[in-house]
């Protein structure tokens, strides 16, 4: 099913040797930073002028202010800039301004025309940053394509009283992760993040999407897989446990493993020791700036989160850490200071092969 002979890129080996020698860093929150530009729907359609790289995309009437992925196509300076300053700020991987760039997420925009558009201008923006932060300091940065989990889950269902109905097939996001990805590959992604993974059957249509587009390429890319723990149970939406949740997609052979999201880094640390207990493969973790307050705000400071993330590499759980929500470049610079004198977890070769 899926072809693990097929050449890897140059970047893979590359990641490997990285997160063997030290810890990586992942970048912070791109919402959180987008939330400071206070932009207005004008800024969001570009006065309704949004042009990807080969058509104009028409968006009807829906509204488009707080579709985040759409600002690649209308203010990709924006999002480059800050995913610079992550990079700056000591980012080794940047994402992809992606998060919801599916034909099942665009939707609720009436842009599922644009999903390929998104993907390719997206990795193309952030692989901009990467080159301007490189002819800085000089030091290599790699892009991550991100794959967000949809607003549907396929294990679920939406209704109460019809426990069998799902709003999403296996197949339905097999096909739409499968145009996000390519179009991702396609932009110059380094590597491909499933990430923020609620429901563990959505994660395998999305691994299964990757190696579909990998054999479209003729070349593997990395796969970073990250869960989110949804509440003070320790499972996913879904029901698993970290346990659980690692041999549902070791069968991937991710270059990570993690958590992100949903928890601060205080409450996801046992989480992340369970996972990094039985994972074979590199560890990787990115915690929200603590639990929102009342407002939706965040309130953990740059040093407070990063003494936590300083934790799990006191303890060995890691090989790449960043932020979730929340989190801003002093965030990632701050996490970076922490982890920077301590060991990666050392994981087993012949997973990430």
């Amino acid at each position: 099913m899926y072809d693990f002979a097929l050449p890897k890129t140059p970047a893979y080996d590359a990641l490997i040797r990285a997160a063997q020698d030290r810890i990586l860093i992942l970048d912070g929150a791109m919402g959180t930073m987008i939330q400071t530009l206070n932009m207005t729907e004008e800024d969001f359609t570009a006065g309704g002028h949004i042009h990807g790289p080969g058509c104009r995309h028409h968006h009807s009437d829906h509204p488009q202010k707080g579709n985040n992925d759409l600002l690649v196509l209308t203010q990709p300076k924006a999002v480059e800039d800050i995913q610079l300053e992550f990079a700056l700020a000591g980012a080794d991987i940047l994402e992809t301004n992606t998060f919801s760039s599916t034909t099942i997420a665009q939707a609720d925009y009436g842009l599922e025309d644009a999903v390929h558009d998104l993907n390719v201008a997206g990795a193309q923006v952030a692989r901009q940053a990467a080159t301007r932060a490189e002819a800085k300091d000089g030091r290599k940065r790699y892009v991550a394509g991100a794959v967000g989990p949809t607003n549907r889950t396929a294990s679920i269902s939406p209704d109460v009283n019809d426990p069998g109905f799902r709003a999403v097939s296996f197949d339905d996001l097999r096909v739409a992760y499968g145009q996000q990805i390519d179009g991702l590959i396609e932009g110059g992604s380094d590597l491909i993040l499933i990430e923020t993974i609620f429901d563990t059957l959505n994660a395998k249509a999305a691994i299964f999407a990757a190696f579909e587009s990998f054999a479209k390429v003729g070349l593997r890319l990395p796969v970073m897989i990250s869960g989110t723990i949804t509440d003070a149970s320790g499972r996913t939406l879904s029901g698993q446990t970290p346990t659980a949740f690692w041999h549902s997609v070791r069968h991937a052979r991710p270059f990570t493993v993690g958590l992100n999201c949903a928890l601060g880094a205080d409450a996801m640390r046992p989480h992340l020791s369970e996972l990094a207990g039985v994972a074979d493969t590199f560890i990787c973790a990115y915690p929200n700036a603590g639990l929102p307050n009342a407002f939706g705000q965040y309130d953990e400071t740059p040093d407070q989160t990063a003494a936590l993330v300083e934790v799990f590499a006191r303890e060995g759980l890691i090989n790449v850490a960043g932020g979730c929500c929340g989190t801003t470049p002093d965030h990632i610079r701050a996490i970076a200071e922490h982890v920077a004198s301590y060991a990666p977890r050392q994981a087993k070769e012949k997973a990430v092969a």
